[in-house]
């Protein structure tokens, strides 16, 4: 497939999706009931679970700097922080591109070489990884009867058995098959799994690595506590179940992969979890949506001034060393 057309594939996919999911949640629920829940939502929560989400991401700006350090820079707390909020502004353009962009603004006005800057970022991801295969983990043990009896009331209880004997056998079978394989294929995912370990590993021997778990937990906890606190504001969701919280956060963590900063994905992701625990549909969507806009137009806001000041703060600097 020619190369430009892979580029648009790749951009104009994933924004397609996310306006037809838009579309699709507009359609179950409409306008004026969204904002009637919007009119009549707790701004108070609203902007506390902001604030939190703010506080995670300057935790992880400045845990960042702990990677760079061992590298040999001594990267600023402001550039760190810009860069960051310039990363989640530019992946509701282009998914992934952000993280580009983050280590190409590192490269500029901190003269990290861009592999090293990059790097730092995707050992970065194992450790939110770790965190959010963890809090998965949680999840199953303390849901563990009330996703079992809803799996066996949706479904055949043998065929669950057979689907878990089925990938159990199918991943021991790929293990297998990669261990002992010589093909070009299996090389490259050795190394890709080979790389993913190293990464998670090489957090263990750094220099500060036990303030950079802690500010790895810290953000994950904010993140937890922003969703949460924002389900406050939506009164028909009071006393929702801890469960719901945490299905409703892993299912709308994943759906943000899925289209351009989760537009349309979701507020429809966290409808499909919070309709397992029997919760409506519309207060489900309305807080998804409410969610979503009261992050985005925060990152929107701080992503927008921190491509703005950077040029400024760094031509600042460069004049005063002169």
């Amino acid at each position: 497939m020619n190369k430009s057309v892979k580029n648009i594939l790749k951009i104009g996919l994933p924004l397609i999706l996310g306006l037809f999911l838009v579309w699709y949640s507009l359609s179950k629920v409409s306008v004026n009931e969204l904002l009637k829940y919007a009119k009549h939502a707790n701004y108070k929560w609203i902007a506390l679970g902001t604030f939190l989400g703010l506080l995670s991401h300057l935790s992880r700006a400045y845990r960042w700097r702990f990677q760079l350090e061992p590298l040999g820079y001594n990267v600023k707390f402001k550039n760190s922080v810009m860069a960051v909020f310039a990363t989640y502004l530019i992946n509701y353009t282009i998914p992934r591109a952000g993280e580009v962009a983050r280590a190409s603004i590192l490269t500029n006005y901190e003269n990290v070489p861009f592999e090293k800057g990059f790097g730092t970022i995707v050992s970065e991801r194992i450790a939110d990884l770790i965190i959010m295969l963890s809090i998965i983990c949680i999840t199953l043990f303390m849901e563990f009867n009330f996703i079992y009896n809803f799996l066996v009331d949706k479904f055949n209880p043998s065929k669950i058995i057979f689907g878990i004997i089925g990938s159990i056998l199918t991943l021991i079978l790929l293990f297998l098959f990669l261990n002992r394989s010589k093909s070009v294929i299996a090389l490259k995912i050795k190394n890709i799994v080979k790389g993913l370990i190293e990464g998670a590993l090489s957090i263990f021997k750094m220099k500060k690595k036990w303030p950079y778990i802690l500010h790895t937990l810290f953000i994950w906890i904010m993140y937890l506590l922003m969703f949460y606190t924002t389900s406050l504001a939506i009164k028909d969701l009071n006393g929702i179940s801890i469960g719901a919280i945490l299905i409703g956060f892993i299912s709308a963590s994943f759906s943000i992969a899925a289209t351009n900063g989760g537009i349309g994905s979701y507020p429809l992701a966290i409808y499909a979890a919070f309709s397992i625990f029997g919760i409506a549909e519309t207060p489900s969507i309305a807080f998804g949506w409410i969610m979503w806009a009261s992050q985005t137009i925060m990152l929107v806001i701080c992503g927008g001034l921190s491509l703005i000041y950077l040029p400024i703060y760094n031509r600042k600097l460069s004049k005063k060393s002169d």
